[in-house]
C-alpha cells in the first residue's frame, strides 16, 4: 500500500474522490470504523463533545450481518459479583430513555427481568447483594410467585428467582439505526466502504489513508480478521427463535427471563415477532461475512426442549421469526478497550452483553479519547483467564 494518498488533517476522502470534509481549526477529529450500537453510539457522543467524526461502515447501520442488528436485546443490571458493570448497566437504563425522549421514539419496552436460580447461594445471589449495594431496585421471588406472572411454568427444579422491575427488553436494530440518525443530525459523517488498518496508526478507504487524532476500530466480528495479533478473541454462530405464542405471551405483559445455569433467555412477544426463546451459550466458529443465515435445526430443538421443560405449552409453537447472530467473545467475557498504537483504540469483545451499556460506554469512551482516565485493567490485551459469569455461564452442559 505505498505510495497512497495520506490527509492528516479532519477531512475525509471518498473512493471517489470527493472531499466530505473541510479543515475545522482546533477541532479534534476521530474515524471511528463500524457503525454498530457501540461504533455510532460512540461518535454521537463525541460529536456532542465538539469532535469532527467520521464513520466508516462497509454496509450500513442496522445491518443484518451486525451482531447489533438483532431483533432486540436485554437491558439489566445483574452481573453476579461484578459492580462495575452492575453500575455502568443501571446508568446505562436512564440513557437510553433520554434517547427515547430526544429521537421521540420508543426503544425500551420496560417489561421486567426474572433470574431463574437453581442454586441458593449461585451467581444470582451473588447478584442480588451487589444490586442492593448499588440501589438497583430488586426482589428475590420464590418458585410459586413466578408462575403468576407466566400463563405456563414449570419451576420445580428453583430455589428462588431475582427479579428486576426495571429490566426489560430493547428494539435492538431500531436502536442502531435511531442512534445513527441522531448522530448524523449531530454532524457525524457516515462513509459506506471497507475500511482496513494501515501503517499501525491509519485507515484504508477507497485507496486513501485516512488519518485523524483518534481512530476506534469498533467492527465487531470483524475485528479478529482486521487484527489478527490480538489474542484471544473468538467469533460464533448465534441462532435466535422467535415463537408464535398468544397474546397473553406478550411484552410487557409477561417479563423477560434468563436460566443463567443452563445459558438460555428470552422475552414476550415484541412488535409480534413471538415470544424469543434460545441459547446463549457459544455455538461453533463463524465467518461474519460470507457465513451461512440460516439457523440449524439442531439449535432449534434445543430451544424447543428447554420450552418443554420449563414452559410446556409453548414447545410445539411454530417459529415466526428466526436469525442468525454472531458473538465476539474474550476468554473471560470481558470487553477489549485498548489503544494499540498512538491514537488508535480497538473496541471489541462484547460477546452479546455489550449492547445494553453502549450509550454510557460511549461516555466511558470519550474520557479514554480525551486522556482523562485510562481502561480499566481488565480490559486490557494481555493474557487472560477462561471464565464466565458477565452473561450466563456459557457452555455448561
Amino acid at each position: 500500500m505505498a505510495g497512497l494518498p495520506i490527509h492528516n488533517d479532519c477531512g475525509v476522502w471518498h473512493d471517489s474522490g470527493k472531499w466530505l470534509k473541510g479543515r475545522v481549526i482546533g477541532m479534534k477529529s476521530a474515524v471511528v470504523v463500524g457503525a454498530g450500537i457501540w461504533g455510532t453510539s460512540l461518535a454521537l457522543r463525541l460529536a456532542e463533545a465538539g469532535w469532527r467524526v467520521t464513520v466508516v461502515e462497509q454496509h450500513q447501520p442496522g445491518h443484518v450481518r451486525q451482531a447489533s442488528a438483532g431483533e432486540t436485546r436485554l437491558i439489566r443490571s445483574a452481573h453476579g459479583r461484578d459492580e462495575w458493570y452492575t453500575r455502568m448497566a443501571w446508568q446505562a437504563r436512564d440513557a437510553w430513555r433520554a434517547l427515547e425522549e430526544r429521537s421521540g421514539e420508543t426503544l425500551f419496552v420496560e417489561a421486567g427481568l426474572l433470574w431463574f436460580a437453581r442454586d441458593p447461594d449461585g451467581w444470582e445471589a451473588d447478584s442480588a447483594r451487589v444490586l442492593k449495594e448499588v440501589g438497583v431496585p430488586h426482589e428475590i421471588w420464590e418458585p410459586e410467585r413466578i408462575g403468576r406472572v407466566f400463563p405456563d411454568f414449570v419451576g420445580d427444579d428453583l430455589a428462588f428467582a431475582l427479579w428486576e422491575p426495571k429490566a426489560g427488553v430493547l428494539r435492538a436494530r431500531r436502536s442502531v439505526q435511531v442512534i445513527a440518525k441522531l448522530a448524523r443530525a449531530a454532524g457525524v459523517e457516515f462513509v459506506r466502504g471497507r475500511a482496513l488498518p494501515y501503517d499501525g496508526t491509519g485507515v484504508v478507504l477507497g485507496g486513501e489513508v485516512l488519518r485523524a487524532d483518534r481512530v476506534v476500530w469498533a467492527c465487531g466480528a470483524w475485528l479478529p480478521e482486521l487484527f489478527p495479533e490480538v489474542a484471544g478473541l473468538e467469533v460464533t454462530k448465534q441462532d435466535t427463535f422467535h415463537f408464535g405464542v398468544p397474546a397473553e405471551w406478550s411484552a410487557p405483559r409477561v417479563p423477560a427471563w434468563v436460566d443463567y445455569g443452563v445459558s438460555v433467555y428470552g422475552h414476550g412477544d415484541v412488535d409480534g415477532v413471538g415470544m424469543k426463546a434460545t441459547s446463549d451459550a457459544e455455538g461453533e466458529p463463524y465467518d461474519p461475512e460470507n457465513g451461512t443465515r440460516m439457523v440449524s435445526p439442531a439449535s432449534e430443538e434445543m430451544a424447543r426442549a428447554y420450552l418443554r421443560k420449563r414452559f410446556p405449552a409453548l414447545a410445539e409453537l411454530p417459529v415466526v421469526f428466526s436469525q442468525v447472530c454472531q458473538y465476539i467473545s474474550t476468554p473471560d467475557g470481558h470487553w477489549l478497550i485498548a489503544e494499540v498504537a498512538d491514537g488508535v483504540w480497538l473496541m471489541g469483545g462484547d460477546s452479546g452483553h455489550g449492547f445494553k451499556h453502549a450509550p454510557t460506554l460511549a461516555d466511558y469512551m470519550v474520557e479514554l479519547l480525551d486522556g482523562d482516565r485510562e481502561p480499566e485493567p481488565w480490559f486490557g490485551l494481555g493474557d487472560r483467564t477462561a471464565a464466565r459469569g458477565l452473561r450466563t455461564s456459557g457452555l455448561t452442559e
